[in-house]
């Protein structure tokens, strides 16, 4: 399953950007490849990022993984729904389970990210 409209980090974050905002999470792939999700460490409102850094964690029963920005951005929202029901990320990553929506402060950034199709492309070839 995957989502047209949105841009891809070669780390599996997904990005929709609406105006000058930007939201983000984690793709279907990536949270398969996790299998459940236990916990997720998110950042704050008011935190910045540069693109490429990390912004929290997702704990699964097999692995901790880091998230990384795609695009760099201040913190506007943090979807504390995950803090009681982080296995909305299983169930609905590019609905309900997204993490963190964020004030683009550079949307040039969004050049380096992928399409659907060469996400797609990219999983595939992993």
């Amino acid at each position: 399953m995957k989502s047209d409209d949105l841009l891809y980090t070669k780390e599996h974050e997904w990005l929709r950007i609406t105006g000058e905002t930007g939201t983000i999470g984690i793709s279907d792939h990536a949270q398969r490849e996790l299998g459940d999700i236990v916990y997720v460490e998110l950042p704050k409102p008011g935190d910045r990022f540069d693109s490429g850094e990390t912004f929290g964690n997702v704990e699964s029963v097999k692995a901790v993984s880091e998230l990384f920005i795609p695009v760099s951005g201040e913190v506007v929202e943090v979807n504390d729904e995950l803090g009681n029901a982080p296995e909305k990320i299983n169930q609905d990553p590019y609905g309900s389970g997204w993490m963190i929506r964020i004030r683009l402060l550079n949307k040039n950034e969004t050049a380096e990210l992928l399409s659907a199709e060469e996400y797609e492309d990219y999983i595939k070839e992993k």
